[in-house]
């Protein structure tokens, strides 16, 4: 099965490109010069965007499960909450979370991303450290509906904005790089939790609270730095030089088959709803997203049931996400080199199966926390390979935007599910039904017409219903 258009360079040809021994000197010049300066290009994106564009994710992803380091340091307790509160109050996360992804992927190159996202950005900010000063169930409530309605259009919008700098066969790993900030947040937020909670009494606040305040502030800070270092497109990178823009513009033309199907309409809004690829993957992004959110959301409540105080629980949640970090970078990269995302991340549900089924079948705490090295990995890795497979699947614009926000709703709709999962249907230690359930779900989601026609002759605005259009594996 073909994997890129064949006019379309990837990694692995660079060797290739270096010509044969009947090119002239001139003809080697110039290849030669071509190499430099693609590798130059990248390079600088790779310094410039991918370290904001991650930041961004773990200030989100962090500031969105926190509420799990801040319940075992004695949230729950001090607001008078049991079990059924606590999952509505994930739940309502979730809710305008959901809604607002789709629209806010919509204005995302209306409004434009650096204006856009860091508003976003900040504005959770200010939600974030307000959880804090909470000192009831309903106030908490609605610091968890507001931060859910601002943080709703951030994932979809990173995977959309990377896709004005990197061509389709670069993306992988690219996402990859800021969705392993996910897991890395996993266990920057264990170790700062850590630290945090022994300021217990510093401004007559237990030490929960100043996991929001501190956490909150920074993001904030960050938020109104990111207007002034994230560049709108191409163009507006005033690191790159006017050659190597050209060059990034041609590679990214190279994937448009019709430059004016980038512009947006409500009826390509229509057609990736009636994608029938898109469909099933929403079925896996579901089942993915329920596994990956109930252990953000419950990995340190779970290390607790094990016997383990809240401090050690924040430290050992830490090595589990640590690891999932590492190996999501490989995965991503052998998932680029050898453009086979789709084949990746169905071998990563083999990881998530082997950790529910330990943490099932063993009653022992060793084991039961050995099978979070299983479990946590092959959640936080297929997610982002799921992501680059299927935007680098769909096209035009406004398709691609469309279908990527369809994706991670339905994923929220799996975190909605994981927040009933543990702790109010399947109470601790043993969490019994709920594990059973993630076992399931890690095993369920495990060229003819151009030789009739030319691209000429093909009728425009067919996006990835393109004969050209080159399906990634």
């Amino acid at each position: 099965m073909p994997v890129s258009p064949s006019d379309r360079p990837q990694e692995g040809d660079i060797e290739a490109e270096k010509g044969s021994l009947n090119e002239s000197p001139s003809e080697e010049l110039h290849s030669l010069k071509g190499i430099e300066i693609e590798s130059r290009v990248w390079k600088k994106l790779d310094s410039r965007i991918l370290p904001v564009v991650a930041l961004f994710y773990l200030l989100s992803f962090l500031d969105r499960t926190n509420i799990g380091n801040a319940r075992v340091a004695g949230l729950q307790k001090d607001l008078g909450m049991s079990n059924k509160q606590y999952s509505i109050a994930l739940t309502v996360t979730y809710v305008p979370y959901i809604v607002s992804e789709l629209p806010s992927n919509l204005l995302l190159k209306a409004v434009g991303p650096n204006y856009m996202l860091p508003t976003m950005l900040t504005l959770w900010g200010i939600v974030t450290t307000l959880q804090g000063i909470v000192t009831s169930y309903s106030g908490l409530l609605a610091c968890r509906f507001f931060l859910g309605l601002l943080e709703g259009g951030m994932f979809p919008g990173l995977v959309l904005y990377l896709s004005y700098f990197y061509p389709r066969y670069k993306m992988s790993t690219r996402i990859t790089a800021f969705f392993s900030t996910a897991s890395l947040s996993g266990a920057f937020g264990g170790i700062l939790a850590y630290g945090i909670i022994r300021m217990a009494g510093v401004g007559n606040r237990p030490g929960w609270s100043w996991i929001f305040i501190l956490e909150g502030l920074f993001t904030f800070l960050f938020g109104l730095s990111s207007f002034f270092i994230l560049p709108r497109s191409i163009e507006a990178c005033s690191f790159l030089t006017l050659e190597e823009k050209e060059y990034a513009n041609n590679k990214l033309l190279q994937e448009n088959l019709y430059p004016d199907e980038n512009k947006f309409s409500w009826k390509e809004v229509v057609e990736a709803l009636k994608l029938p690829h898109l469909g099933l993957i929403n079925v896996v992004f579901f089942l993915t997203g329920t596994n990956l959110f109930a252990l953000a959301y419950f990995a340190p409540s779970i290390i607790v049931s094990l016997g383990y105080t809240a401090a050690t629980a924040q430290l050992m949640s830490v090595p589990p996400f640590a690891v999932a970090c590492a190996i999501s970078m490989l995965v991503a990269y052998l998932s680029d080199r050898y453009q086979c995302r789709g084949i990746v991340a169905m071998g990563t549900c083999i990881f998530c199966t082997i950790g529910f089924a330990m943490f099932l079948g063993s009653k022992s705490a060793s084991v039961q926390y050995g099978s979070l090295f299983f479990s946590i990995p092959g959640a936080y890795t297929s997610a982002p390979i799921l992501a680059a497979w299927n935007s680098s699947n769909i096209s035009p614009h406004t398709r691609r935007a469309a279908s990527i926000a369809l994706n991670f709703m339905m994923a929220n709709c799996g975190g909605i599910l994981a927040t009933w999962l543990l702790g109010s249907l399947s109470p601790a230690p043993t969490y019994t039904e709920a594990t059973i359930t993630l076992l399931v779900f890690s095993n369920v989601g495990k060229a003819g017409r151009r030789k009739d026609m030319r691209r000429e002759d093909e009728e425009p605005g067919l996006g990835n219903r393109s004969a050209w259009y080159i399906y990634s594996l």
